[in-house]
């Protein structure tokens, strides 16, 4: 935990929602997760890793009144994404000098490979604890950020970026980018990790486009001469925003110093890395494969029961859904009470759960009771080509189990091998988890939805033969 003041890191997974390492013990020394179930989308069209566009319809919640079994959108995922791969010459493997904007010169070995990061435009649900100490941005209305992780790690040397200037950027070794998308294109504040401010860049403001539960979005992700921009166009109430990841709106990589003190903090314009997308236009030090990339994020609340037990961030009492109760444990941290909620009144925690037994891990999902739980997210695959109107080849699914069941609690997942890894995976009480929620469509112009049985969440097939 960083002290009161200072930016996150990658490793306080109750504020910096961050791409999962493929080796945590290397970069944090101790297991951090970030559970993504994904949709990798596949193809040979040029310019399909660096252009394309999706449809999304938002979801809404049950009414504001917590009950027993009911659930919400901010319970199940803290946020869902979709992602790219990008050049970053400061980012791991810290190699060489350059990165080829939108060009497959850039499938390599590790020893000659550019320096990667990843984007996710990330989507946060509304009604619970408020950005930049929680992940709701709203009350009611949804917003969304442009962010770009970057590693700062040499992994043929050995090295890591120096300590003193891990402390004083966001994200730490994994340093973060981060800017709401916004009405005017124009980041509220510094978006960069060394100038990047909590209320300046990180608390969203009257210029953020916020987005209503069941309103549909057009996303779309291009190259331009000063990065990647990303243009968000809500039909339902006609309004727009955009954000470019350039050096003129502050966007910025630190340069890579594995000794010494320094830190220095240089304006970067960030572009897609890869002309198309398969399996070898990878991230090179995440747990996924991916490039295109749809993903959601969940695992990251859990109840914490018995009254006031929250004390300096920490369940002290019982955790649980109700009817699923026992004595709070390790993974309890990130705590707040009913009174810091924006509109749900529950108590709960927002820490990665390591155990598998949170909200996300309960079958509590989207399944057509609107009473009791939310409406599905729904998203197209996307297009690409001049006009957006290509397809793409194929689309994978892809959970990053076995990297993130660690045996933190006893489990006896091999990471490695993955001998004694399961999906659904192991929870702390040495159990299967109670449910894993999984993508469903079929064949046509249809859409992707994410969670529990979509016939029986949409009422009928919305992709017919």
């Amino acid at each position: 935990m960083r002290e009161e003041g200072q930016k996150p890191e990658c490793d306080d997974t109750f504020r910096l929602l961050c791409a999962e390492v493929d080796d945590w013990q290397s970069v944090f020394s101790y297991y951090v997760g970030h559970d993504e179930p994904s949709n990798i989308f596949y193809s040979n069209t040029p310019g399909s890793g660096n252009r394309m566009r999706y449809q999304l319809t938002l979801p809404t919640d049950p009414a504001p009144t917590p009950i027993p079994g009911r659930s919400y959108n901010f319970m199940l995922h803290p946020a869902f994404w979709f992602g790219l791969a990008m050049c970053d010459t400061q980012s791991y493997p810290e190699q060489v000098s350059t990165c080829a904007a939108d060009s497959d010169s850039n499938i390599t070995s590790l020893q000659t490979h550019p320096g990667t990061a990843f984007m996710e435009l990330q989507f946060y649900p509304p009604g619970y604890v408020k950005q930049f100490t929680g992940f709701s941005c709203d009350a009611v209305n949804y917003c969304a950020a442009l962010t770009i992780d970057s590693l700062s790690e040499d992994p043929v040397a050995g090295t890591l970026l120096n300590n003193t200037c891990q402390s004083q950027i966001l994200g730490g070794l994994e340093y973060v980018n981060f800017a709401y998308i916004t009405k005017s294109g124009v980041p509220q504040g510094p978006p960069g990790p060394k100038s990047f401010q909590f209320v300046g860049s990180g608390d969203p403001g009257p210029n953020v486009l916020y987005m209503r539960p069941g309103d549909h979005i057009t996303i779309t992700l291009h190259d331009t001469a000063h990065g990647l921009q990303i243009d968000l166009n809500d039909s339902d109430t006609g309004q727009s925003g955009s954000m470019t990841a350039s050096a003129s709106n502050g966007f910025s990589q630190i340069q890579y110093a594995p000794t010494g003190s320094s830190c220095t903090e240089t304006p970067y314009d960030f572009h897609p890395e890869y002309s198309t997308t398969s399996p070898q236009t990878r991230v090179p030090w995440a747990a996924h494969t991916y490039n295109v990339a749809f993903s959601d994020e969940i695992g990251h609340f859990d109840f914490c029961q018995a009254g006031l037990a929250v004390n300096k961030g920490t369940c002290h009492g019982l955790e649980g859904m109700p009817g699923d109760v026992e004595r709070a444990d390790g993974d309890d941290n990130g705590c707040f009470k009913a009174s810091a909620s924006t509109l749900v009144p529950v108590q709960g925690c927002l820490d990665t759960n390591a155990g598998f037994d949170g909200v996300s891990y309960q079958n509590v999902w989207p399944d057509g009771n609107l009473t009791m739980h939310p409406t599905p997210l729904q998203f197209t695959s996307p297009l690409t080509g001049a006009n957006y109107d290509v397809n793409y080849d194929s689309s994978v699914f892809e959970a990053d189990m076995p990297r993130i069941e660690a045996p933190d609690f006893g489990g006896s997942c091999n990471r490695t091998t993955g001998a004694g890894c399961t999906n659904p995976p192991i929870t702390d009480d040495g159990a299967p988890a109670t449910f894993y929620p999984f993508y469903s469509t079929t064949a046509g112009p249809c859409r992707w939805i994410f969670g529990n049985d979509f016939q029986n969440a949409l009422g009928t097939n919305p992709c017919p033969s």
